[in-house]
């Protein structure tokens, strides 16, 4: 490849994504599916300490707030609404590019406590990309209602992420959600994310591509999510790296 990693990247990144002077001692992001209450818990964190805009470069509405807990100012950033990270459309790349190249000092995944399976598909992929993750399991109060139960703890062990549920439009588990967003934004929670493992085959070419971008990317960006996205032909993850670098990149640096 002939490239190596130049160290700028975050803070460059932050100051590009973050278009306002809203800063803080932690930078969160809050990802999940449309219709699983994270607008609800974005307001029910910040209250009216709030911004909105549209995120560099896209039309995309990008939302911002400060929050205080404990000692520590935290930044919230309320990403798109999405489905999945695999950069189908301008919503999906926003939240991909910031979850993996702005670096957040933890991500949130808000998903539906009523129809977990269909959320957990975006969970699996963040996890991916970052270990500094925690689940959100909102609507709790619904899935009561619907007599759902769910194993909070075996869930938790399950993902390797904290599962904290809430009912943020009644303020249940917020106090416990805020605890845990600095615990996991400190390091000082122990986290061993649920990794995919794919076939044989797969597997190997993930690990030949990955060594070949150990010279390109530093140490904390996930250099085997990565080597997947360029596998899988998504090729609109070098515009990532290009920010991230603050080097023109193109798919032929990417060639061995």
């Amino acid at each position: 490849m002939g490239l190596t990693y130049q160290s700028s990247g975050k803070g460059a990144l932050r100051e590009d994504y973050l278009s306002c002077n809203v800063k803080g001692d932690y930078v969160i992001a809050l990802a999940g599916n449309p219709n699983t209450g994270k607008s609800t818990v974005f307001n029910a964190l910040t209250g009216l300490k709030q911004h909105t805009g549209n995120w560099p470069g896209k039309t995309v509405v990008q939302a911002l707030g400060n929050y205080k807990h404990g000692q520590k100012q935290i930044t919230l950033v309320d990403l798109p609404g999405t489905y999945s990270l695999l950069a189908n459309s301008p919503e999906e790349q926003v939240a991909r590019d910031f979850i993996c190249f702005a670096e957040p000092d933890a991500t949130v995944v808000v998903v539906d406590a009523t129809c977990l399976e269909r959320n957990l598909n975006l969970v699996l992929q963040v996890l991916e990309i970052t270990s500094r993750s925690i689940v959100c399991l909102n609507l709790m109060d619904e899935a009561r209602r619907k007599k759902i139960s769910i194993d909070v703890p075996a869930l938790a062990n399950k993902l390797g992420v904290p599962v904290i549920p809430t009912a943020a439009r009644n303020g249940e588990g917020l106090t416990l959600l805020k605890d845990t967003i600095n615990l996991v934004a400190a390091g000082t929670i122990e986290l061993n994310p649920r990794r995919l493992v794919y076939d044989a085959k797969l597997e190997a070419a993930i690990l030949e591509l990955a060594g070949e971008l150990e010279p390109l990317l530093p140490p904390q960006i996930n250099r085997r999510w990565i080597a997947l996205r360029l596998i899988d032909g998504d090729y609109t993850v070098i515009d990532g790296i290009s920010k991230f670098l603050e080097k023109k990149l193109i798919k032929e640096d990417f060639a061995s």
